[in-house]
């Protein structure tokens, strides 16, 4: 049963998260990011037309669930860079509540549950890893969300069919009706099948999580004891909802299987000359991410910093070792041990997708998968640091003093890290493209009876005869189909050679001359 301190951590993660998700949403990160403007075009497409997609070929394709969002709040807010983030830090936010509900709800049997729960859900709230990518407008945001929500309602069905299945044995000479419940956890599995499904809409990464979620299933059914009956029937109707719920994109791919691996054979370590060699370089740049160097890409990072802040590195490291020693000498509790069966299984698949491509590595985006249990291992590392030190210090005053403040210590951190730091380096403004956002808006201040030209004198992926930075300067202007660019007597040119005797034009250059 849950309790009134259960509610009250609950409600101070959501408080932080909230905080660091929402604040100065508006003008931080700076700029747009052409990407972030291609999902944000495509979902005022979606307003103009009606059209609604499962998939967006154009930018090597996205799924479309992320994008159909987006065109809802800009169809409330309009097209502003924070609407399309806001998604992401709606998204942010949540998979930090549910970090805490399936860390609680896989530990409810251990006596320091709760406190794991709040302080892995915590170390996710101030992770710079998290909430960097909370507030960019990138589909990847959903799938740890996904994720850890599908395999909390997956712990839930587990735990209520031994529950019911406990009291229906000690009843069940006076009750033989027990088909209440088996509806009931039907009902919670199909539920976790549906969300599950769902993450198949969110990034292509994700498709490597079908093997947790088998690992998973077997995990939990071991450890809540269920018969093999009950976990088969689990399962068949998991499968079920998350077979329903990515249907509409099976089917897409089916019609259009080129677009199913999308950019993944481009980058894959494969297409290599010595992919055993780049695939081993790969793997010591992806682990060395945590605590040595972490991704170099101002959008993605505080560029090169790593990726865990030393405390909570270091917490991670402990809360590792400690286990793998406690289960050598056979001292390991039973729902920590399960707990780091599930967060090892975990790290090593949503490591896969990671270092099996061949570009930009380290890469914070592409490994945003393992954030939730990367930090839950930091979580029992604080638990395990905890039960030795109040060994050593019996008085719990103290070190609950230092625990808040080291609590103040990290939110403090966070924040001058993001909002200072970060958020006014001149790097990150060239990272998000912000003299576009600049251009968009001189644009629009432009009478339409002005002829205006933009000089796209860059680079990028060819989008609809447009290399692709005229991204952002169509979303802030609206021009993106030839409809709204006729309106507003806007023209996209590759070449200032293409430009008419101007008369009363004027010419933007996307770069300088």
């Amino acid at each position: 049963m849950m309790h009134k301190k259960f509610y009250i951590l609950l409600t101070i993660v959501f408080i932080i998260a909230t905080f660091f998700r929402l604040y100065n949403l508006g003008i931080t990160p700076p700029g747009l990011y052409p990407d972030e403007a291609m999902n944000g075009n495509n979902a005022l497409e979606v307003l103009h037309t009606g059209d609604v997609k499962v998939f967006y070929p154009e930018n090597n394709g996205r799924e479309g669930l992320f994008i159909n969002i987006q065109a809802m709040f800009l169809s409330l807010f309009g097209n502003e860079p924070w609407v399309l983030r806001l998604v992401s830090a709606l998204f942010g936010i949540f998979t930090v509540v549910g970090i805490y509900f399936f860390v609680w709800a896989l530990l409810r049997r251990y006596r320091y549950a709760l406190a794991i729960a709040f302080s892995s859900a915590f170390f996710v709230a101030i992770s710079f890893w998290h909430i960097n990518f909370s507030r960019i407008g990138f589909r990847a945001i959903m799938a740890p969300f996904f994720l850890v929500w599908a395999l909390y309602l997956l712990v839930e069905t587990f735990y209520q069919t031994k529950r019911k299945s406990n009291a229906g044995s000690q009843i069940i000479s006076r009750d033989q009706n027990t088909d209440h419940f088996s509806l009931f956890a039907l009902c919670l599995s199909a539920l976790a099948g549906l969300v599950y499904g769902l993450g198949m809409h969110s990034y292509i990464a994700y498709r490597a999580t079908p093997l947790l979620i088998i690992i998973a299933f077997f995990f939990f059914k071991k450890y809540f004891d269920v018969s093999w009956k009950r976990a088969f029937g689990i399962f068949v109707v998991f499968v079920v909802g998350a077979l329903i719920a990515f249907s509409p994109l099976a089917l897409y791919f089916a019609q259009n299987p080129q677009d199913f691996l999308g950019r993944t054979t481009q980058v894959s370590v494969s297409s290599s000359s010595t992919p055993l060699k780049d695939l081993g370089s790969n793997i010591v740049k992806t682990l060395g991410m945590f605590h040595v160097r972490g991704d170099g890409n101002w959008r993605h990072n505080y560029a090169g910093a790593p990726q865990l802040f030393w405390p909570v590195g270091i917490l991670f490291l402990w809360g590792l070792g400690e286990s793998i020693i406690r289960r050598i000498w056979k001292k390991h509790e039973q729902s920590l041990n399960i707990a780091m069966w599930i967060s090892f299984w975990w790290i090593l698949v949503g490591l896969l997708p990671v270092v099996i491509s061949n570009e930009g590595l380290p890469h914070a985006l592409r490994a945003i998968l393992v954030i939730p249990p990367v930090f839950m291992i930091a979580g029992i590392g604080l638990v395990y640091a905890y039960e030795h030190i109040s060994a050593l210090v019996k008085k719990r005053a103290p070190l609950l003093v230092f625990g808040i403040v080291g609590a103040c210590v990290l939110v403090a951190q966070a924040y001058v890290v993001y909002f200072v730091a970060w958020a006014d380096h001149p790097h990150v403004q060239d990272a998000f493209s912000s003299k576009y956002v600049d251009i968009g808006r001189e644009l629009n201040e432009i009478n339409s009876g002005i002829k205006k030209y933009v000089v796209v004198n860059t680079g990028g992926v060819d989008v609809r005869g447009v290399a692709m930075p005229s991204q952002t300067v169509m979303f802030i202007t609206d021009t993106f189909r030839k409809e709204e660019q006729e309106q507003k007597n806007i023209h996209y040119i590759s070449s200032e050679n293409q430009i008419p005797l101007l008369g009363d034009g004027v010419v933007f250059y996307l770069e300088a001359k």
